[in-house]
């Protein structure tokens, strides 16, 4: 179990009622944003305290890893500057009778604070900079001290909780996939392939299969058993990248699920990328060593610039500013 401190100024009664945190990939001027990029280890099962308005007034508990997904419709003009493609994770949030100030215990708080990402200043006030960050573990006692009975429960129920999928991406992709259906401009041989293309087969698997042969992970080389997987997802693609057999590696089912959920990835040397936050019992029954170093030989120029897409916007570790 990790321990998270969010500050939800903004959008705290639509995230805590609603059931999830969500936060844009990057600040307005295009930077990455480390309290953005802390979503993305976030685990089922971490503690999250919830702090508004000086006070910590909700814990959460972690239901699911991140995945993309677009902005709330309901956070309306809140947050009107961000991108409309974030993270986003689902909390189960439990509001608290205990509300703690942490102000008024910054001297038995103040030497536990992080030295760097801190969630709160010395003197005890918030940092409005801050959306999402880690709690040191010694830290978090602390608060769940000051919080008192109503913790107890919430931790114990933390560490049985069942991980749930990401609840939106398949309609998110059916809609765009709708879009394109419904686009007069695109040929209609070209419209069917696109939409083909987002389940790694047609014209886009033929393309891959040009440069990939086989299971990178596996080795399994027939195409039956092989689904043509995009590094920059499908979602995020132009037309031209969804059917670009350079955006695209053969996997088997299990493998694409791992790459395109972000649990994997690939140096552009070929080494294998884990998440920090991957259950590793389960890739090893899915076929991964988890143990010592892989590499899966080396890609394209063109692979390796799609490759970077996915270690920025898919896979989940965190990329500190």
């Amino acid at each position: 179990m990790r321990y998270w401190w969010v500050n939800q100024n903004q959008t705290f009664r639509h995230e805590v009622d609603g059931g999830y945190l969500w936060s844009p990939k990057r600040n307005a001027n295009g930077a990455r944003n480390p309290f953005y990029e802390s979503m993305r280890e976030v685990a089922p099962g971490d503690l999250i305290f919830s702090f508004m308005d000086t006070r910590i007034l909700a814990v959460g508990i972690a239901q699911s890893y991140c995945w993309e997904s677009p902005k709330p419709l309901e956070f309306g003009t809140a947050g009107e500057n961000w991108e409309n493609i974030g993270w986003k994770v689902k909390v189960s949030f439990t509001k608290l009778a205990n509300k703690v100030r942490p102000k008024d215990h910054i001297e038995l708080l103040r030497p536990l604070l992080p030295a760097r990402y801190s969630p709160l200043q010395p003197n005890g006030n918030g940092l409005q900079s801050v959306y999402l960050t880690e709690v040191p573990e010694p830290l978090a006692e602390v608060i769940i001290g000051l919080i008192g009975q109503e913790v107890a429960p919430l931790a114990l129920a933390a560490h049985s909780v069942k991980p749930v999928p990401a609840d939106d991406l398949d309609s998110w992709e059916r809609k765009i996939e709708q879009e394109v259906v419904n686009n007069s401009t695109i040929p209609e041989t070209d419209r069917l392939a696109i939409v083909r293309a987002r389940n790694g087969q047609g014209l886009f698997k033929e393309r891959v299969s040009k440069i990939e042969t086989r299971c990178r992970i596996t080795g399994v080389e027939n195409p039956v058993h092989l689904i043509a997987s995009h590094c920059k997802p499908w979602r995020d693609s132009t037309n031209e990248e969804r059917l670009n057999g350079e955006n695209g590696l053969l996997l088997t089912p299990s493998i694409d699920h791992l790459f395109d959920r972000g649990f994997i990835g690939f140096e552009d040397n070929g080494t294998l990328i884990i998440s920090p936050v991957a259950h590793h019992p389960s890739l090893q029954r899915m076929g991964i060593d988890t143990e010592t170093i892989v590499n899966v030989g080396g890609f394209s120029s063109g692979q390796k610039q799609f490759l970077d897409f996915h270690r920025n916007s898919v896979l989940l570790q965190s990329i500190r500013a």
